[in-house]
């Protein structure tokens, strides 16, 4: 079974929203190729242990009929060693990730940005719209993310 960790900063607004996201994504079959045999999870590097989610961070999912449960988790090294593959939102969180496992190239490769072109902004403190944006961003760019990491064929591909 792989696994993807979605990691930011208090695991309250992006990284619990890549995650049900994804999973939406994958229960939806809008990820072709992709095994259904996939965790999906996340955390932050700096999360308090059983804080609940933002507010706007469920409102949006909900909008789009996706739900989240739980309440966030803060990243640990265990974490870390047990996924296939650990996405930051920024590169603060995959510095953060590093850390965690100094000393383990094979755990070090594994830990890259959501977005290896930009980070993620946080939307902590900001307004419903700006939640919107970050869900949005999510729906467009994970599909072609997780099955470039999980080594699927791009969507159409017959290969």
């Amino acid at each position: 079974m792989q696994t993807v960790l979605f990691v930011c900063t208090g695991n309250t607004c992006r990284s619990p929203m890549a995650e049900s996201i994804a999973r939406h994504l994958v229960a939806a079959n809008a990820i072709e190729g992709l095994d259904a045999d996939l965790f999906l999870a996340s955390a932050g590097v700096a999360a308090m242990d059983g804080a609940p989610y933002t507010d706007h961070a469920l409102t949006v999912l909900e909008r789009r009929s996706i739900t989240h449960e739980g309440s966030s988790k803060p990243l640990t090294p265990e974490m870390i060693r047990n996924a296939t593959h650990v996405l930051g939102m920024t590169d603060r969180h995959v510095d953060a990730a590093r850390r965690l496992v100094a000393g383990e190239p094979d755990q070090i490769a594994k830990i890259q940005r959501l977005d290896p072109g930009r980070d993620i902004d946080d939307p902590f403190g900001g307004s419903e719209a700006v939640y919107d944006a970050v869900a949005e961003y999510f729906l467009a760019a994970l599909p072609a993310r997780l099955r470039e990491l999980l080594s699927l064929p791009a969507y159409g591909d017959p290969s």
